[in-house]
């Protein structure tokens, strides 16, 4: 057994997380861990890896096991270069030659009984460095660089200066060249490009050490795991096969338990009705007191109370003009051109997709549409009338601030009423709308986000990578309110799942930009 979890319960404030939840990894398991935003999958991962401390319960790692773990939110420093962060893999191995060039150095001056153990040593982490490929590591980072399309972007690069999607790629890079004998991975195609999420996907079929797959992207996770652990309601249950397979057997165990609940509320009522009637008669009093105590010992069957689904309904201003925007020369970037001259344009009631690889100006090219960032040269012709709702990719939250005070900063003329309908209706709960925006889990503060975008007339929506953390039951309710949106869209998109019901017109970022 490579993991064991006991009896571990964790709660933040009154909200509890966990309710005395087991789990064991074996050698080999594919595992995919699942569940609705805000169901403690990142909590988990966190508990296991030791950067949070459990409120009771035990965590048990077999001896020497090397733990590999991709983060949602893991910062890089600045001034450090891809290559520093890929060469960073393998610092033990760094350590042991500066201890081998140590003891090289005290050999000189060491008497002859000290030499043969220092030699004895030295021998030791030769074979060690030998072993773990130490003198080939320069072609091992330029050979998984090719891989993640790493060298395109100069493996000199300050990793601070990157995109989301650029960063992950580099992290997901350091985790493989660490070769550790289990690996965790939390949301690791959120801003992956379609390219390197089949690269990824093949690499995990052919892992065979185990790994522990945080996932909301339904046919990556059918690929590549064979056991999925479902956490719901403070437990944690376990299901053999992909996750085609658990909803099979999730709906089976579901119906079976709504009709022991109707079975059992009829043979309630049936022994309640029959005490009522029996108990004040002589004749029947023994049967009626023999009934009453069958109800004290009766084990209640009680349903999982449903899960508030999120409603994402998105006003409609006034009608735009008849194009949303035309470019003429359009060169996008920041100090260096991100793209060749862009010639575009939009008409109204258009939902066009933006896709292609990480880094080569999809966010930029957003940005420079809203007028955000300064084109390098060229320019953007902004329609008539707009009223536009952007959702960013990446957004700093205020340090304490509560999710009811945030949508109330955004619209003061709101009751507490009207603040706290609007964020249940994105399948908020109480205590999530009392939480402080910074403990919700990324899905919960997306659909936060949501909140203020549904909640004010628009005509264009502005939309980069929305699908990134949300649960299936959000993703399938914003498929369907993008679907029925009057207004016109222009979105950045990595999951052809997601858009193909409704984009009027796929545009490949790669055509345009300098970075093929």
């Amino acid at each position: 057994m490579i993991l064991s979890v006991e009896n571990l319960s964790h709660g933040f404030g009154d909200r509890a997380i966990f309710k005395n939840v087991s789990f064991r990894l074996l050698k080999g398991e594919h595992i995919g861990l699942v569940g609705a935003n805000g169901e403690g999958k990142s909590t988990f991962m966190n508990i296991i890896t030791g950067k949070l401390e459990p409120d009771e319960g035990k965590v048990t790692w077999a001896k020497n096991v090397k733990v590999g773990y991709l983060d949602q939110h893991t910062v890089l420093e600045k001034g450090m270069s891809i290559r520093d962060v890929l060469k960073s893999a393998y610092a033990s191995l760094f350590e042991m030659e500066e201890k081998m060039n140590r003891l090289c150095d005290e050999m000189g001056s060491a008497d002859d009984s000290k030499i043969e153990e220092m030699m004895a040593e030295f021998a030791e982490i030769q074979e060690m460095l030998d072993a773990h490929d130490f003198y080939v590591i320069d072609s091992k980072i330029d050979e998984i660089s090719r891989a993640f399309g790493l060298d395109a972007l100069g493996l000199d690069s300050d990793v601070t200066e990157l995109s989301g999607g650029q960063r992950t790629k580099i992290l997901l890079a350091k985790l493989l060249l660490e070769k550790p004998d289990i690996l965790l991975l939390d949301e690791p195609t959120n801003y992956l490009d379609a390219e390197h999420i089949i690269w990824l996907k093949r690499y995990l079929q052919e892992y065979e050490n185990a790994f522990i797959l945080i996932s909301h992207d339904i046919p990556f996770l059918n690929d590549v795991v064979n056991l999925i652990y479902h956490m719901d309601h403070q437990e944690l249950n376990r299901y053999v096969g992909n996750y085609d397979k658990f909803e099979e057997v999730y709906a089976v165990k579901k119906e079976q338990q709504e009709a022991a609940y109707r079975r059992q509320q009829a043979e309630i009522a049936e022994l309640k009705d029959f005490v009522a009637r029996n108990k004040a008669r002589v004749s029947t009093r023994n049967m009626a007191m023999s009934r009453q105590k069958k109800l004290d010992k009766m084990d209640i069957i009680e349903l999982d109370k449903e899960k508030p689904k999120p409603e994402f309904n998105f006003r409609v201003g006034r009608t735009a003009g008849k194009y949303i925007f035309t470019t003429k020369d359009l060169v996008i970037g920041y100090e260096e051109p991100l793209s060749t001259p862009i010639n575009l344009s939009m008409e109204r009631g258009e939902k066009i997709v933006v896709k292609g690889a990480n880094g080569i100006g999809k966010t930029t090219l957003l940005k420079s549409l809203l007028g955000l960032i300064k084109p390098i040269s060229g320019f953007v012709n902004p329609g008539d009338y707009l009223e536009i709702g952007y959702f960013e990719q990446e957004l700093k939250i205020e340090e304490d601030i509560t999710c009811l005070q945030e949508i109330w900063n955004e619209f003061p003329s709101f009751t507490q009423y009207e603040v706290r309908s609007a964020l249940a209706k994105c399948g908020l709960t109480t205590k999530h709308i009392e939480s402080l925006t910074r403990v919700l889990s990324g899905g919960e503060q997306a659909k936060v986000r949501l909140c203020k975008l549904i909640n004010r007339d628009t005509n264009v929506l502005v939309l980069d990578e929305p699908t990134n953390h949300l649960d299936v039951d959000a993703k399938d309710e914003l498929k369907r309110a993008l679907k029925e949106y009057k207004g016109s869209i222009i979105m950045v998109c990595h999951e052809p799942d997601f858009y193909e019901d409704f984009a009027t017109r796929v545009i490949d970022a790669s055509e345009f930009s300098t970075r093929k």
